[in-house]
């Protein structure tokens, strides 16, 4: 495998043994071989406060024994730096599109895959990819846009049902109603928007479920492709629900384990079908 740690704004490779949640940076977990293979970019959640280590490598893990390379994104969680995490995104996309031929990435198979906090900023990029605000050095508008978004118990919207503590966290506590509608993103939904793999869990007190009910009713609207799968059962932050990345027996649970498993079968459709 060939994993390296690479600094988003300068480019410059890192001993992989740095410490990556200081600054934004892109870690590669790159599978060996010259075959060609589809990609998944990771996006750990933490209420944009901290960057889960329970949704980052397991992850890449996971996503490489089912055949993908993989690469973690560690994004800026200052306060207050609302644009930083998405152009944050979108040059890491860019950085693995301008590398797909030596890394071995189909460039046209890349699906960015959030958790909590995260799987905002993954959808965030699904739907504001094209927004001119992100055309800056080092992000090309389009080379920058997923081909598919993967949203596991994500936050959505800054109505009823929002998560106040990543919204104070990425907007600070007194933000404009303009920008908190901006970054509601089931306002934002459009024909440009990713085919979408969504999951969350009906018991989920932290992020409410209606925020996925919400953005695949956005995706349901603009005729946008989607799988959406509610579990009736189980915490917010479950991850993949196995032993392996539960710090606690409420974290594991077998039937919501599943989602991973569909979510691979969902995605090989899409990819398989184009994009």
């Amino acid at each position: 495998m060939k994993n390296i740690v690479i600094d988003l704004w300068t480019g410059d490779q890192l001993d992989q043994n740095e410490n990556p949640s200081n600054q934004p940076k892109l870690e590669t977990y790159i599978l060996k071989g010259d075959k060609k293979r589809p990609a998944v970019l990771i996006c750990p959640g933490g209420g944009y406060g901290f960057l889960s280590e329970r949704e980052a490598e397991p992850i890449a893990i996971a996503w490489n024994e089912a055949g993908y390379h993989a690469f973690i994104l560690y994004y800026t969680i200052k306060p207050e730096m609302h644009l930083q995490p998405l152009l944050d995104a979108s040059q890491a996309m860019c950085i693995i599109r301008e590398n797909a031929e030596s890394w071995h990435v189909h460039s046209d198979q890349i699906a960015v895959c959030g958790f909590s906090a995260g799987g905002h900023l993954a959808a965030s990029l699904g739907v504001h990819w094209d927004k001119t605000y992100l055309q800056k050095e080092g992000i090309e508008i389009g080379k920058n846009k997923p081909n598919a978004l993967i949203l596991s118990y994500p936050v959505i919207s800054s109505g009823d049902y929002l998560h106040q503590g990543s919204y104070t966290n990425l907007l600070g506590e007194h933000a404009k109603t303009e920008l908190l509608h901006d970054m509601s993103l089931e306002h934002h939904v459009s024909s440009n928007t990713p085919p979408t793999f969504l999951w969350h869990t009906v018991e989920d007190e932290s992020v409410p479920v209606e925020n996925s009910l919400l953005f695949a009713q956005g995706l349901r609207k603009e005729n946008v492709p989607f799988e959406l799968h509610i579990y009736p059962k189980g915490v917010h932050g479950l991850s993949l629900a196995t032993a392996e990345t539960a710090t606690d027996e409420r974290l594991a649970d077998a039937h919501v384990a599943t989602w991973l498993d569909l979510c691979k079968q969902w995605l090989a459709e899409v990819f398989q079908k184009g994009v």
